[in-house]
């Protein structure tokens, strides 16, 4: 299958926020990925190479890949970093454009008391 220009270039601005985005066993990554219809969020420590806590919207009921969905893996993830003894993390939002669900996802998260 061939890659659309829309994935090439997501895939260009991926490789550009990683350069400078690393995550450490006391900062780790939040890093977001967003499909169609669901979205997910995984703390990984870099270091290690270990994912640390993991949510996504497959989990719950009655929500897919919109707004309320992305907030509510928002408020999840950061209730599992809690619960690890993560408090800061370094925002990894993959090539996806801050806007829309990723921002709410982010915004649910620094309210759940995630701080980046």
């Amino acid at each position: 299958m061939k890659t659309s220009i829309k994935e090439v270039s997501r895939r260009r601005r991926q490789a550009r926020v990683r350069r400078r985005v690393r995550g450490s066993e006391s900062r780790p990554r939040l890093c977001v990925f967003r499909s169609n219809k669901h979205i997910y969020a995984q703390v990984i420590s870099d270091e290690s190479g270990r994912t640390l806590a993991a949510a996504s919207s497959l989990k719950l009921e009655g929500k897919s890949g919109n707004r309320a969905a992305a907030k509510a893996v928002g408020e999840t993830i950061a209730r599992l970093c809690q619960q690890a003894n993560i408090t800061e993390v370094v925002f990894d939002r993959n090539g996806f454009l801050y806007h829309g669900r990723v921002q709410e996802l982010a915004d649910a998260a620094r309210a759940a008391g995630l701080k980046f």
